[in-house]
């Protein structure tokens, strides 16, 4: 983008989305209220102090000429008051903002044209979820086979890694190489990135995949392989739900029942012994007097008999009332959903989710999605997000997760991660710590707001994957401003790279009727889906109208790409040789290409050196190239 991007906020999300857009080379225009005009980071910049509800603001800004617009602010409704202002300046311009309220976010851009509202925590979760699933995760996006993830490794020392050409390791672990980059070299991204480059220690891998690839690749370069879920047997199951259950009494429970219950016993012997009735009977008589005060013919009865049946009739009374009035109170205020989830928690090799929030719940989600065993634990009783987990079938516990009890109910101790996403950051502190100090093992992803904070707790703490909430985020607002088809944008080895998916228009220009191979080399783009298939099966496939494709690109190659820029026809084909058995392939390609009779064609062919096209963009004298090739022709490529 040429024109300037105004950006409405600088708050933490609008610090880290200026970052963004300034890595990519983009202008920017800021509108604050009380902007830091001494920050160095806004040095070079357009900005305008004002509330960006204002029309005069914002005109002020540029917004008339905008390429974009991002609102930011930390309210909904200035948010929204913002976009429809916006809106009314300019009728065209893209607007992207930010939004809490989960019920506005996809009505507002459904109702509002060119307008796309964004979540942080929609936007962060699934990081958050692959991060604990893997243990790293630059970028996450979505294809027809099921999410997909962006990470980034360091090739160590001691692992089946170095020493192997590129295409063994994406080949084994089903994954697709982006950059590679070593130390004293320049990285290569994309399709410049060679299949039989030989790794060495230390190199830089930039990878995707579905997490389910990747986290094996991950965990065998950290050397962390983690245990998958483990189960305990079913008796063992329903006998700790039952100690749970049991410890979840209240004491004057645990006290009134076993003093009703002797009273019961002590009837009953008085019955069998004292009265000579059977046992059956006793049980039955006691019961009957205790529950009903029945009168068992007591006028018959000897006189001893007659002051046990009313002294037996009053403590019945007394303990039946008593009994009823404590446990149905008991009743009324216990929590025993948690208690019978116990059954539903594994013994290991599961994920623990700390706060049921916004951000909370999209975790659950997102680790349910890849298949993911997860428990959650939640402080608040009547956080709706608890009923709807246990309806997902995911264990949820009420309790404070800064008690180790309560982490120990979930089996943290035993878990393959911990995320802490509550809403206190001091309560996420806590739980790392605590987590750190009983499960040394547990993979730990603790959500933070200040990355300057998320950075102290990495180097000092040794919690590797504390992480700031705005910068996961401000990636993909960024991106959101190249349209709706922009899945994720990351930062990998100084690039910027984008995860788009496109159609070929019939617009007689452009995509449509070139190969795949040839238009990935012409607007330098990596394909990683064609109609939900994999790509490299068929790189000869004409694109059509109407076709899907996913790729990742270069930032500055993305425009050129959604506009279908005119690629240079510069390049021609040169055939040095070719054996007899490719005469017959040969022949129609020449006579096409030079609009000739077979009689010239065959003239031609008698004389190598001899063009075999011209007028080709890269992409397609690389199709030939690729071939002829096949026909074991010797030829090349040349600019001219």
């Amino acid at each position: 983008m040429d024109r300037s991007v105004v950006l409405c906020g600088l708050g933490r999300v609008g610090w880290r989305v200026l970052e963004s857009l300034r890595a990519a080379g983009q202008p920017v225009a800021v509108v604050d209220t009380h902007p830091p005009l001494d920050d160095p980071r806004l040095a070079g910049l357009t900005v305008v102090v004002g509330d960006c509800r204002k029309p005069e603001v914002l005109e002020r800004a540029g917004v008339g000429g905008a390429a974009a617009v991002l609102i930011v602010t930390g309210d909904d409704l200035v948010n929204v008051s913002a976009a429809l202002i916006v809106r009314q300046l300019n009728a065209d311009v893209r607007v992207v903002l930010r939004m809490f309220n989960q019920n506005l976010l996809d009505r507002l851009g459904a109702a509002v044209k060119n307008t796309t509202a964004l979540s942080v925590s929609g936007l962060v979760a699934p990081l958050l979820a692959l991060t604990a699933a893997t243990g790293e995760a630059l970028g996450a996006f979505k294809l027809d086979s099921g999410p997909q993830q962006i990470a980034e490794l360091v090739v160590a020392d001691g692992t089946d890694l170095a020493g192997r050409p590129l295409a063994d390791v994406a080949g084994q672990y089903g994954v697709v190489p982006l950059a590679v980059g070593a130390d004293g070299a320049e990285p290569r991204f994309l399709l410049d990135v060679r299949g039989d480059t030989r790794l060495s220690v230390g190199d830089r891998l930039v990878v995707a995949g579905a997490p389910a690839a990747v986290r094996p690749l991950l965990e065998t370069v950290r050397g962390d392989l983690l245990p998958g879920v483990r189960w305990a047997g079913a008796v063992r199951r329903w006998l700790r739900t039952a100690v749970t259950t049991l410890g979840e009494v209240d004491l004057a429970v645990k006290v009134i029942t076993p003093v009703l219950f002797v009273a019961l016993l002590a009837s009953t012997l008085t019955f069998r012994y004292g009265l000579e009735s059977s046992w059956a009977d006793g049980v039955y008589q006691s019961v009957s007097v205790m529950a009903t005060g029945a009168e068992l013919r007591g006028d018959a009865r000897p006189e001893w008999a007659k002051v046990f049946l009313s002294v037996l009739k009053l403590v019945g009374a007394a303990l039946l009332a008593g009994f009823t009035a404590i446990l149905t109170n008991y009743l009324i205020r216990a929590r025993l959903g948690g208690a019978l989830e116990v059954r539903r928690v594994p013994d290991g090799g599961h994920v623990v989710v700390c706060g049921l929030g916004n951000l909370g719940y999209r975790c659950v989600e997102a680790l349910t999605a890849i298949g993911e065993r997860v428990v959650a634990i939640d402080r608040t009783n009547d956080n709706p997000f608890i009923a709807t987990c246990r309806r997902k079938g995911v264990p949820a516990f009420v309790g404070d997760a800064t008690v180790a009890e309560v982490l120990r109910q979930a089996r943290a101790d035993t878990a393959k991660a911990v995320i802490a996403a509550t809403d206190s950051e001091l309560a996420n502190l806590e739980i790392a710590l605590l987590v750190k100090e009983f499960a040394p093992k547990a993979r730990l992803v603790v959500r933070l707001s200040d990355p300057l904070f998320a950075g102290a707790l990495r180097e000092s703490a040794g919690v590797r994957h504390a992480v700031s909430e705005p910068a996961l985020a401000a990636p993909a607002f960024a991106a959101a401003l190249f349209g709706d088809r922009v899945q994720t944008l990351v930062r990998a080895i100084g690039r910027t790279l984008v995860v788009v998916e496109f159609s070929p228009q019939p617009d007689g220009c452009g995509l449509a009727g070139k190969s795949l191979r040839a238009a990935a080399v012409d607007y330098r783009f990596l394909p990683l889906s064609l109609n939900g298939q994999n790509p490299a099966t068929m790189p000869d496939r004409r694109l059509k109208p109407g076709d899907r494709v996913t790729a990742v690109a270069e930032l500055p190659d993305l425009e050129r790409l959604l506009r279908r820029a005119p690629v240079a026809k510069d390049r021609r084909v040169v055939v040095d040789g070719f054996p007899k058995t490719a005469r017959e392939a040969l022949l129609p390609l020449v006579r096409a290409a030079r609009r000739c009779s077979q009689d010239e064609a065959d003239a031609v062919l008698a004389a190598p050196p001899f063009v075999a096209a011209d007028g080709l963009t890269r992409g397609e004298a690389d199709e030939l190239l690729a071939q002829l090739g096949r026909e074991r022709v010797t030829a090349r490529a040349e600019v001219g």
